[in-house]
């Protein structure tokens, strides 16, 4: 196997390889770009016209989706993948992923679309660093961007598997692209209704791409994903590398739920109290008139929208940060 295709390896030892560009024997050209970050162009006689972004670890402790992308790598350097694509594998936080951790000191996900100029520190570097690799991979003119950014959530769901598309004004969401997501296993998708700051809101807005935010299961330590079900989108990234769909990928979006964001719970202060156990489920569903939070200046947030549940609801962010989303059964989606 290619070195460069131990990217993994690299990034955990913290090593810059000594040889920057390899190339397979069927001409499928791997360049290093920085740390965590890894090139692959193909021939350009297989070259298919579609730039494929594939990002993980952006949280560190979420390894499921970075052993994804490992399997994935290796199998082009090892010449079992044969891509018709150019590939940008990215691992984001590569710091929290050697220490195990989310983060070091800021979440990286809450700092791009320009928001790391107003923070310092590394991350807010990496954060910067991870959009100019984006855009320069993207900055090549008619051909087609999709962007996966791979997480595990903090905690168990009741949905395992689904998607965050984000939103741009005027922009319709693809059809298309909700077609293979339910082919590839992912249960459920919500339609942001503003921008943001994560990294696939940035790709999305900022460059055009069709990007969004994958959540497939509950975060573990390196080696210990064995509960988490990754079969059907690894065939599907295996498809999109060498240029096929995945059987079952057509207009049809099948079982696949679709979600509307109703607010967002926001932390103010530190008096903030969120009424849920510590151990609930992303996707719970909430019971109208139910006292979901409490915060300063009798701040209540009460269920006032039938059919609500709640993801990611975390009571330790920081103060002005969210809490939780409180989300709604989508209607009336435009799609293309």
């Amino acid at each position: 196997m290619l070195a460069l295709g131990k990217l993994l390896e690299l990034t955990l030892a913290g090593h810059e390889p000594a040889a920057k560009i390899q190339l397979t024997p069927e001409g499928t050209r791997l360049r290093w770009l920085a740390e965590g970050a890894l090139e692959v162009t193909p021939p350009a006689a297989r070259d298919n016209g579609q730039d494929l972004l594939f990002s993980a670890g952006i949280h560190g402790n979420e390894t499921a989706p970075i052993e994804l992308l490992d399997r994935l790598l290796q199998g082009i350097a090892r010449n079992q993948l044969q891509p018709q694509a150019r590939i940008l594998f990215l691992f984001g936080n590569t710091a929290a992923m050697r220490r195990g951790e989310r983060y070091i000191e800021q979440d990286i996900n809450r700092l791009f679309n320009g928001r790391h100029d107003q923070h310092s520190g590394a991350e807010a570097l990496r954060a910067c660093e991870l959009e100019h690799l984006a855009a320069a991979f993207f900055s090549k003119p008619e051909r087609t961007r999709l962007h996966y950014d791979l997480h595990t959530a903090i905690r168990a769901s009741k949905i395992e598997q689904f998607a965050l598309y984000p939103f741009q004004d005027g922009r319709p969401r693809s059809q298309r692209e909700l077609s293979r997501l339910n082919a590839a296993g992912i249960e459920a998708v919500l339609l942001h209704n503003k921008s943001s700051v994560t990294f696939s809101a940035f790709t999305y807005s900022q460059l055009g791409a069709e990007a969004l935010t994958l959540e497939l299961g509950k975060a573990r330590p390196f080696g210990q994903n064995e509960r988490v079900n990754l079969d059907r989108l690894e065939l599907h990234l295996q498809a999109l590398i060498e240029g096929r769909e995945l059987e079952g990928a057509t207009d049809d979006l099948g079982e696949l739920k679709l979600f509307a964001v109703a607010r967002e719970v926001i932390k103010h202060s530190d008096a903030f109290q969120l009424h849920l156990p510590a151990d609930v489920e992303n996707f719970s569903e909430l019971p109208v008139g139910y006292l979901l939070a409490e915060d300063l200046s009798d701040t209540r947030w009460v269920i006032d929208e039938p059919g609500t549940r709640i993801i990611f609801p975390n009571p330790k962010v920081k103060n002005g940060l969210r809490a939780g989303i409180l989300i709604v059964p989508a209607e009336d989606v435009q799609l293309i």
